[in-house]
C-alpha cells in the first residue's frame, strides 16, 4: 500500500517526525515493556530511517526494512556512519530476515490499520524470537483533535472500536497515549496537515484550528511472543 505522505513529501514528513511526541511518551512506554539496550531491533517500515539512530544508540544491532527504494537510499545515507545499523528493501508481508532473528520490532504508522494486515502479522510472528516483543504505533481515532480530523479525512477506514477489537483478538495489548504534535511555526503545522489529510478536509481543519500544536492520541499495541 503506497504511503503518499512520506513517499511524495519526504522533507515535510521529516518535519512531522520532529514534531510528534515532544515529551517522548511513546518511546518511554515501549521501554517500560521491553527495553532494547543490547538487543536486536527491527524498524519495520522505517521510511527515511528517522528512528534508526535512536535505537542504535543503545541496541546491539538495528535493521530497517522499507519497501520504497528512494526511502531505502535516504535511510542508508542517514545511518552510513553507524556500524550497528543496516537497511534492507522489503515489505511487511515479506520481511528479508531469518526466522527468530529479532528481539524488539517497531512499526510506527506503517500499514497496520487492523483488519487486513494478517499477512504482515504472520511475518512479525516469524521474525521475532521467542521472548521478543513487537510494537505497533497507530492513530487512536476515537479521541483527540487529530483523531477527529483523521475520521473526517478517512471515513472509509474501520471504526476505532473495530480496530481495537481486531488487535485484542490477535493477542495484543493496548497502551493509550497522548503524544501530541508541537511545531516551531504555523507554516510547518499547515504543511504537515496538508500531507496527512485530503485537501478539502485539511483546509477545513486549518481554518478551525489556531496555533502550532495539536493534541494527538495514539495507540501503542504490543505483544510478546
Amino acid at each position: 500500500m503506497p504511503s503518499p505522505n512520506i513517499w511524495h513529501h519526504t522533507a515535510t514528513y521529516e518535519t512531522e517526525n520532529r514534531a510528534v511526541d515532544p515529551d517522548g511518551r511513546i518511546e518511554a512506554a515501549m521501554a517500560a515493556v521491553a527495553p532494547w539496550a543490547g538487543r536486536t531491533v527491527l524498524d519495520l517500515g522505517c521510511g527515511t530511517g528517522f528512528h534508526l539512530p535512536r535505537f542504535a544508540a543503545t541496541a546491539a544491532r538495528v535493521v530497517g526494512v522499507e519497501p520504497h527504494p528512494d526511502l531505502v537510499a535516504l535511510a542508508r545515507r542517514r545511518t552510513r556512519r553507524l556500524g550497528n545499523v543496516s537497511v534492507e528493501q522489503g515489505t511487511a508481508q515479506a520481511v528479508p530476515l531469518p526466522d527468530g532473528s529479532v528481539d524488539v520490532l517497531h512499526a510506527r504508522w506503517a500499514y497496520f490499520f487492523g483488519p487486513g494486515c494478517e499477512p504482515g502479522l504472520a511475518e512479525v510472528a516469524r521474525v521475532v524470537r521467542r521472548g521478543g516483543t513487537a510494537f505497533v504505533i497507530d492513530n487512536d481515532a476515537s479521541r483527540s483533535t487529530f483523531g477527529r480530523w483523521f475520521r473526517r479525512g478517512f471515513p472509509h477506514l474501520p471504526e476505532p472500536a473495530v480496530v481495537e477489537r481486531f488487535w485484542a483478538q490477535q493477542g495484543w495489548t493496548r497502551v493509550p497515549l497522548d503524544a501530541g504534535w508541537s511545531f516551531s511555526s504555523r507554516e510547518d503545522l499547515e504543511a504537515v496537515v496538508r500531507i496527512e489529510l485530503p485537501t478539502s478536509v485539511a483546509e477545513q481543519v486549518l481554518a478551525e484550528h489556531a496555533g502550532t500544536s495539536v493534541d494527538y492520541a495514539v495507540n501503542l499495541w504490543w505483544r510478546t511472543f
